[in-house]
């Protein structure tokens, strides 16, 4: 299960980081400027969106290409060691260190998961809602680009 929760959380990072890509906006010549110059306006027009809009495709890029933080392992181990201590302790002084150990290591275990589930849970969620603003970005961003690209004479969709 934690594998698929992985592969889900990297391929939903993937897809939006993508996503922003694959939805740049098409701009056609539409009064017949060189290739060129689109390439020129274009350029000009992509910095002019940088400083309006405050968003650096770039550094969004790198950002989106960075490996996630790996998942928390452990917990459960952890989490035995440390009932295995405490139900030992518990037990000594009720007589039975043995039978207080081996519960505390079971709670333990079942806390240690739960704990580390939430983390690793909080960790992904984190992850994706950063992609889901380089997105809205990327979206600004492109939009402002259009408007510029528009302004110069070029048909965009």
């Amino acid at each position: 299960m934690l594998r698929m929760q992985r592969v889900s959380t990297s391929l939903i990072a993937w897809m939006l980081a993508f996503g922003a890509a694959a939805q740049q906006p098409i701009i056609y010549p539409a009064k017949g400027q060189s290739p060129q110059k689109q390439n020129s306006d274009t350029a000009e027009c992509q910095q002019w969106a940088k400083q309006n809009t405050g968003v650096d495709p770039v550094a969004i890029a790198q950002q989106s290409g960075q490996p996630s933080a790996p998942q928390q392992q452990g917990g459960r181990v952890r989490g035995a060691a440390g009932g295995a201590a405490v139900g030992a302790a518990v037990g000594a002084i009720a007589g039975d260190a043995g039978k207080g150990a081996a519960a505390g290591a079971v709670t333990g275990t079942v806390v240690g998961g739960t704990r580390q589930r939430r983390s690793n849970q909080a960790a992904a969620e984190q992850q994706q809602a950063g992609q889901q603003q380089a997105s809205q970005q990327m979206a600004t961003f492109n939009r402002a680009v259009a408007a510029c690209m528009t302004g110069r004479g070029y048909t965009v969709q």
